[in-house]
């Protein structure tokens, strides 16, 4: 859902400044949206979805890694299948199967170096998701300043860009 923000005007615009794109595709399941409801993130299990990353994804990936170029995941979602098919020397593989990863605090990080993201709910993978990236406490901080400037959160709220 983070990608409804990007109008076809706006991927033009981006387009024209020399930014590339490519897609993967995650059949998200109702297991993203469930609360997370044990103590011990490690106990938590995420239902598996399907993930297809084609190769022409994986070389565009690959070649802006290698030329230095910033990556931007789109979504929690794809953020979560980038990071399902990482190789051992931090490139993105060609993938078609299902993932069942969860990602929380701690969590490094080997392919995106930023991205874009709803509003998430309390205690959802999502938001674990965003605090492994951003770190909790700046996370915290944004959904605070979100909550007090009326933001709209979930699925078709408002997104945030962390860099």
């Amino acid at each position: 859902t983070a990608g409804l923000h990007f109008s076809r005007e706006l991927l033009k615009k981006l387009e024209l400044k020399g930014v590339n794109f490519a897609e993967l595709t995650l059949h998200v399941g109702l297991g993203t949206f469930r609360q997370v409801e044990v103590e011990d993130l490690t106990k938590h299990k995420m239902e598996s979805e399907e993930l297809h990353i084609s190769p022409e994804c994986a070389d565009a990936v690959n070649i802006a890694k290698a030329n230095g170029k910033k990556v931007c995941a789109i979504g929690t979602t794809v953020m979560r299948g980038l990071e399902t098919s990482v190789s051992t020397d931090g490139f993105l593989k060609p993938y078609d199967g299902w993932t069942n990863k969860f990602i929380f605090p701690p969590y490094d990080f080997s392919i995106a170096d930023c991205m874009v993201t709803n509003f998430h709910m309390p205690m959802s993978t999502l938001l674990m998701m965003i605090s492994a990236f951003d770190g909790h406490d700046l996370t915290m901080k944004a959904y605070s300043e979100a909550i007090k400037e009326e933001y709209r959160f979930y699925s078709y709220g408002d997104a945030m860009l962390i860099l």
